[in-house]
């Protein structure tokens, strides 16, 4: 089962969260592949995509936010556009669209920045909008400064959390057909009431605490960040979460928190549905149905979003016209 797990350093200014995600994951990719007109997800597009999940679970999962989290990147190659959802109590849903054939081994550049026009967005998307409200969304580059294109989603989401965020970060991504998984570490302000080295009276007043507060020179975050940095992508992907922080921080006091499996933890949900097609079929009108079913043998709609299709033949499209009290016998086997 898909689970979330939040740390914190005992004293000091560093939090941390690390995710796996297991049947979540692997509903994505199922939808996608069991789509017959799309199919599978080529490997560099689903690792991609899965290190993108991980990486938005996490990022969700550190903010106080009522809303969606939505992470994407876009530009010029075969892949289109990658997009992941993560709502606020963690479901979480992801696609991308290809215009081309992509390459075994294919990098991130080649994927969606070969000229250097990819970006990467990330967008709030409050769930309760005040009149006027738009939701909030940061874009940056796939490239750095100087123009050369980063060569992971990790470091890419790094540079978005530093310039954008101005927040010490450090993300290790990984994704295969099985997994997908991610550890954040994440430097915290020293300065104010609610910081944790603060509360726990070792914050010093002056310049002291200016200089430990600038971007880069926290040595407790270095030191962690650090660590993190050591792990592997394959044991990310292969370990289990107790064993991973075990490995990395023998040496450092982990608080963790309770996990997050579950109804409480990330979890797959698309907004589609077989009764909202239904839905739509039945705004279509009985002639329009009747039509399409005259040259196939089923209505077949498929969610623009996580791929699933959704087939209704002759029986499920007499149910769906049926006066109220008089449904026949259906299929209900056609999804």
């Amino acid at each position: 089962m898909s689970e979330l797990r939040k740390f914190l350093f005992d004293g000091l200014p560093v939090r941390g969260a690390i995710v796996r995600l297991t049947d979540a994951w692997q509903e994505v990719l199922r939808r996608r592949a069991s789509n017959t007109t799309a199919g599978a997800y080529p490997v560099p597009v689903q690792s991609l995509l899965g290190e993108m999940t991980a990486a938005a679970v996490l990022m969700q999962a550190g903010i106080q936010f009522d809303g969606a989290l939505v992470l994407q990147v876009f530009g010029d190659g075969p892949l289109k556009l990658a997009v992941v959802e993560v709502q606020s109590d963690l479901r979480v849903r992801a696609t991308a669209s290809l215009t081309g054939p992509v390459e075994s081994g294919a990098t991130l550049a080649e994927l969606i920045d070969q000229t250097g026009q990819g970006r990467c967005a990330i967008t709030l998307d409050p769930a309760r909008k005040q009149p006027g409200q738009q939701p909030y969304q940061g874009v940056v580059a796939l490239s750095d400064g100087e123009g050369q294109s980063f060569g992971r989603m990790a470091q890419v989401l790094q540079h978005y959390m530093r310039h954008s965020e101005q927040l010490d970060t450090v993300l290790v991504l990984a994704a295969d057909a099985q997994v997908a998984a991610g550890l954040l570490i994440q430097r915290l302000p020293v300065k104010g009431e609610a910081n944790l080295a603060g509360q726990a009276g070792q914050a010093n007043e002056g310049e002291a605490t200016e200089q430990a507060d600038t971007q880069g020179q926290n040595e407790d975050f270095n030191r962690i960040a650090h660590l993190a940095s050591t792990l592997k992508g394959e044991e990310l992907l292969s370990l289990d979460i107790d064993t991973v922080l075990r490995r990395l921080f023998w040496e450092e006091g982990v608080l963790t928190f309770a996990p997050l499996t579950g109804d409480s933890g990330p979890r797959f949900a698309c907004t589609c549905s077989r009764e909202r097609v239904a839905q739509m079929i039945r705004g279509l009108g009985v002639a329009e149905a009747e039509s399409i079913l005259s040259e196939r043998e089923n209505i077949e709609v498929g969610c623009e979003f996580c791929g699933q299709q959704y087939r209704f033949d002759a029986v499920d499209a007499a149910q769906i016209f049926a006066p109220p009290g008089s449904l026949p016998p259906g299929s209900q086997a056609v999804q």
